[in-house]
């Protein structure tokens, strides 16, 4: 899936929860409906990304796991 996206963060190498904070930081600052783009390595990112998205209004528009890589593609909300 190639999702257009407006911001992208390599989060590879940081452990738990700078994954998660960077991101939060990120959306912060962007506008409704953009689209951040989130590589990490953390293998904790799949449930703390999840979690984050279902108790706010953000969306997690496509994740996907290679290997020891997890990509995110959240939609602001």
């Amino acid at each position: 899936m190639n999702i257009r996206h407006d911001i992208e963060l390599d989060l590879s190498g940081l452990a738990c929860p700078m994954p998660l904070l960077k991101s939060k930081l990120a959306l912060n600052n962007m506008k409704s409906q953009q689209i951040l783009k989130v590589t990490a390595t953390d293998p904790g990112s799949e449930k703390d990304f999840h979690l984050f998205v279902d108790q706010s209004d953000h969306k997690i528009l496509d994740f996907q796991r290679k290997d020891s890589t997890y990509l995110y593609w959240i939609k602001k909300g």
